[in-house]
């Protein structure tokens, strides 16, 4: 479920480049890292529930903020992509099954 998951929301951050303001462009390419970071450290660890995800990506965004990587503005445009995207990726992929 978690490669699903990732495609569905790698495919919404795609449709988001094609129509999104500068911020969502920054927030999505942001983002993407830290998924496709996430996923590959899930499957090393055999891990394939959504909200071991939703850990992980928030714990890896968490780490980039401590970092410094992010200006507050950003960490909130960053955060509430990643909520939109998660929570509607689950949604449409429950409803699916």
């Amino acid at each position: 479920m978690i490669t699903d998951l990732e495609e569905h929301i790698l495919d919404s951050i795609d449709k988001t480049v094609e129509q999104g303001s500068d911020d969502e462009l920054f927030a999505g390419g942001y983002l993407r890292g830290h998924l496709t970071l996430a996923v590959a450290e899930l499957e090393a660890q055999q891990t394939a529930e959504p909200q071991a995800l939703k850990a992980q990506v928030e714990h890896s965004i968490a780490q980039a903020i401590k970092a410094g990587e992010l200006s507050p503005p950003d960490q909130k445009l960053v955060t509430q992509l990643w909520e939109g995207l998660y929570h509607r990726a689950v949604e449409e992929l429950l409803s699916t099954k």
